[in-house]
């Protein structure tokens, strides 16, 4: 019964974050599955970390989108997301949950699944926050100016963006783990979510693949054409690696580093 209640509310909301315009057709249909898988082998503990990155990234995404609109060309996809966003934010924690299905006791497990979450939601919140800063971004690798939108330009607004998006993960987590401490559990969980969202930044300053548009005379993640029709040229970095595997990489260093923190605490 709970595994068909489960997937009955993912469903209800990927139909409803279609028709918000946060999904698109491909996104709503795996963020169904996701959610159906994670709400019903993980119960209320895992599907409350769920909704709270869902929902708040769904809701910044659409916050001040008349000042983020101008962005867009940057990123390599729309603000609704596809399948592929939702895989790489979303996937290991589905992973996560079934393994965790077979074995409930692995409190390891459920410890990793924040931490993972924790980085995705610091991520989101740093790059839909970070924008609206009132001072250009600085590469995070040698600290230059660069434009807003720019793969692997951080601020200081971004940063405090990031640190609340982990810290809120960090909160809830704590409230359904017995294990350790909730002090304790809140800063593995917000170390964890800072460490991803980081690298994630880092990856996107070095070897992400960043591409040219001679149309618009811009910078952009788009390949192999901008969203202006025109073919992109690539500037930088490995063009396998785009964003949507960044995202993922991000997840696991965040999943990855709270284990790591609950094995050194335990």
């Amino acid at each position: 019964m709970q595994i068909l209640i489960g997937f009955a509310l993912g469903i209800l909301i990927g139909y409803a974050a279609y028709r918000l315009g946060a999904l698109d057709t491909s996104g709503a249909v795996s963020a169904a599955l996701i959610g159906g898988l994670i709400f019903g082998l993980g119960g209320i503990p895992w599907a409350t970390l769920l909704l709270i990155f869902f929902i708040s990234s769904s809701l910044l995404s659409r916050a001040y989108s008349h000042r983020k609109k101008s962005l867009h060309e940057k990123f390599a996809k729309g603000s609704r997301r596809d399948y592929g966003q939702v895989l790489a934010n979303g996937g290991l924690a589905a992973v996560l949950v079934l393994v965790h299905w077979f074995t409930p006791d692995r409190v390891e497990l459920w410890i990793a699944y924040a931490g993972c979450m924790a980085a995705v939601n610091a991520d989101t919140w740093a790059t839909e926050l970070g924008v609206l800063s009132p001072t250009s971004p600085r590469l995070i690798t040698n600290g230059s100016v660069v434009t807003k939108g720019t793969s692997g330009g951080v601020t200081l607004v971004g940063y405090l963006a990031s640190l609340a998006g982990a810290g809120i993960i960090g909160i809830a987590a704590a409230l359904y783990t017995a294990a350790l401490t909730g002090e304790s559990v809140i800063l593995i969980i917000i170390l964890a979510g800072l460490t991803g969202a980081t690298i994630d930044s880092l990856l996107g300053a070095t070897v992400q693949g960043i591409y040219y548009c001679p149309s618009c005379d811009k910078e952009t993640e788009s390949y192999p054409e901008h969203h202006c029709g025109a073919e992109t040229i690539q500037l930088r970095g490995w063009r396998w690696l785009n964003n949507d595997l960044v995202n993922l990489i991000c997840s696991l260093v965040g999943a990855g580093t709270a284990l790591g923190g609950w094995l050194l605490c335990s």
